[in-house]
């Protein structure tokens, strides 16, 4: 990872691959062959990534729902950004980085997927990542 204050996020998801060890290994090398072919495909990885964030929103939604922060009626709100690949991307990486209380501030796209864009830490401030839409 680099020694500078600004964030590279693929430098650091490599780290922290790394950092896992190796994958879970197979009884032989016809089924890591057979695994490597079947799952090391980009459309499987793309798919994969999908179901990620499905359960992720699926998660915070059920958690943001039991725990009265937002009520069913607020739901509907959801549904453009649920329906398409890129706004379930983006809304899954907002509920991350931000706790259940605050889903009522979600920044719901109502189709039209929330831009984000890079920022910087500020002299001083500790390391930290806020989400914050580009206008």
């Amino acid at each position: 990872m680099s020694g500078d204050r600004e964030l590279h996020l693929d430098e650091i998801t490599d780290w922290i691959d790394g950092a896992f060890g190796a994958e879970l290994a197979c009884d032989n090398d016809g089924q890591a062959e057979a695994l490597l072919a079947a799952l090391g495909s980009e459309g499987y990885q793309r798919f994969l990534r999908d179901q990620v964030n499905r359960q992720i929103i699926r998660d915070y939604l059920t958690n943001a729902l039991v725990l009265g922060v937002i009520t069913e009626g607020a739901l509907p709100a959801f549904a453009p950004d649920l329906a398409t690949e890129e706004g379930r991307s983006v809304l899954s990486l907002y509920m991350l980085m931000s706790s259940v209380e605050e889903a009522r501030d979600l920044p719901v796209g109502h189709g039209e997927v929330v831009s984000l864009k890079p920022l910087r830490p500020e002299e001083g401030d500790r390391p930290h990542i806020k989400l914050v839409p580009n206008n």
